[in-house]
């Protein structure tokens, strides 16, 4: 429709047409409430347009696309070879519109443009080329019973499959949930963020050119409503959900209402351990990585810093020299910023009341704890780089996840302290260790409770490594060969080879 789509300039002067419907069955369509959602530009404030927000009609035409789409033997019987070839060909169309991509995902979300083309964009591109890579070797067993009996497993698509995407990495956490359900055989209904709709759907707009359709669907909209209906949708057959754990908990308890299979990659508050015999300057390094890129906004960020106490004045200085050095904060589509604003009016006021929570709990402001005024004309969600030393486990800004440029260091004294205090959460997403200790480094490794451990590094993940959580950081596992047993089911058959009753 001639009215479901806007000319848009980008502040980088990129001309981009872009859809603003939903898109179902391989076409936008427009809400049927008339709702919409106005996308902000967190650099300045200003709106950068309205696309459709879908009622729970829309979802339920969404799904009954995807349920026809699952049924059709155009997609049902096409082989595995031919669905990955799909996906190569999906992963180059990808590619040859990453600017435009690129540009949509920083205007409308804030992270620095190099980072948006040069990191997130090539890790989307990778993901789908790696599942479909996988997608002609995915296979069943055959189980050795008696000379009377054939044993053998399928591995099977799930069905039709509901998607909620985060807001901080739009196209990647897309490209994570999407690779291993098509490449499995799925059908998909996907809600974007309310807060980032605008690089998915010029995505979508690329899906006619690959999948029949039904196949993929897109549908705008808020949790409430639009989240709410995936979630308690009856021929659902699966959900899977990245955002907070207060989030994941809804989702999980509305999912019940058909015991849908579920994947949740929820909240972190991620512990990074250096220990006496690190690599001062290295971790330093990572450290800044671990928890100041994207704006802080990771739910794997190592948000909390726990340091031997007899080096940690020197660590803390190492780091606030890093920070100093790095952190640049500006416009997002200037190449040398490393930090641009906070996604949302909200998520830049909850990070600033935090700072104010560590102030009164008595933690020390060892650097910034400020909004940052000095881009374009004042406006924008920019917060300098914070952090706060001398901080103890029970203070709130120790316990609890803020999502942002915002770090605390503490101190430990032995190896259990440091195991004890990482451990003190009631999550258990990411985590990292610094030591040249091989031995201790692999022996925490093991007694940290967390999905996972970098040693050494931080926040250097890899699509073709498991990617999760433990305790209330999430269930089930994306990326790597585990990601598809999130989107296949595995069936039993017992032949009968000559046993007489």
């Amino acid at each position: 429709m001639s009215d479901l789509k806007v000319e848009l300039t980008a502040p980088n002067g990129k001309k981009i047409t872009l859809p603003t419907g939903l898109f179902i069955n391989n076409e936008f369509v427009k809400s049927s409430s008339g709702e919409k959602i106005t996308s902000i530009n967190p650099s300045d404030e200003s709106e950068i347009c309205s696309v459709e927000a879908a009622s729970a009609d829309d979802v339920d035409k969404a799904v009954k696309a995807a349920r026809a789409a699952f049924n059709d033997p155009s997609w049902r019987d096409l082989g595995a070879t031919e669905r990955g070839a799909l996906m190569y060909k999906w992963a180059d169309l990808i590619e040859e519109h990453k600017e435009a991509l690129a540009t949509l995902e920083t205007w409308d979300n804030g992270k620095p443009y190099q980072v948006a083309l040069n990191e997130d964009l090539g890790e989307v591109v990778s993901t789908i080329r790696y599942y479909a890579g996988w997608a002609d070797k995915i296979t069943g067993e055959t189980i050795p019973t008696t000379p009377q009996k054939f044993a053998y497993t399928l591995k099977q698509p799930i069905g039709v499959c509901g998607q909620i995407i985060p807001w901080n990495y739009p196209l990647a956490m897309a490209a994570w949930k999407l690779g291993p359900a098509i490449a499995a055989g799925n059908t998909v209904v996907l809600k974007p963020a309310e807060q980032t709709p605008l690089s998915i759907l010029y995505f979508a707009s690329l899906i006619p050119e690959v999948f029949p359709k039904g196949v993929i669907n897109i549908v705008n909209g808020h949790g409430r409503e639009t989240g709410h209906a995936i979630a308690s949708h009856l021929d659902i057959d699966k959900v899977a959900f990245t955002g907070s754990t207060i989030t994941g908990k809804q989702i999980m308890k509305t999912a019940s209402i058909n015991m849908k299979n579920i994947t949740l990659e929820t909240g972190g508050k991620s512990p990074l351990l250096v220990f006496d015999d690190a690599d001062l300057d290295q971790a330093a390094k990572w450290a800044h990585i671990g928890i100041m890129s994207n704006q802080g906004q990771i739910c794997t960020a190592t948000s909390r810093i726990l340091v031997q106490e007899g080096i940690y004045d020197k660590f803390v200085e190492l780091f606030k020299e890093v920070v100093k050095s790095t952190s640049k904060v500006g416009d997002p589509f200037s190449d040398d910023t490393f930090q641009g604003p906070q996604v949302t009016k909200a998520q830049y006021e909850r990070v600033l009341s935090y700072i104010e929570a560590g102030k009164s709990e008595g933690a020390e402001l060892a650097t910034g704890g400020v909004p940052h005024k000095n881009v374009g004309g004042g406006k924008g969600f920019f917060i300098e780089p914070t952090v706060f030393t001398n901080v103890k486990d029970d203070m709130k800004i120790y316990k609890e996840e803020i999502f942002g440029p915002f770090v605390v260091i503490a101190s430990f004294k032995t190896e259990e302290d440091a195991l004890q205090m990482a451990n003190d959460t009631t999550y258990g997403l990411g985590s990292a260790v610094f030591t040249t200790n091989i031995e201790r480094a692999h022996r925490v490794a093991a007694r940290i409770e967390a999905g996972m451990v970098w040693i050494n590094s931080s926040n250097d993940s890899d699509f073709r490594v498991p990617f999760g959580g433990v305790k209330q950081s999430g269930i089930g596992r994306e990326l790597g060969e585990a990601g598809l047993g999130a989107y296949t089911q595995t069936k039993a058959v017992h032949v009968n080879m000559g046993l007489k009753l």
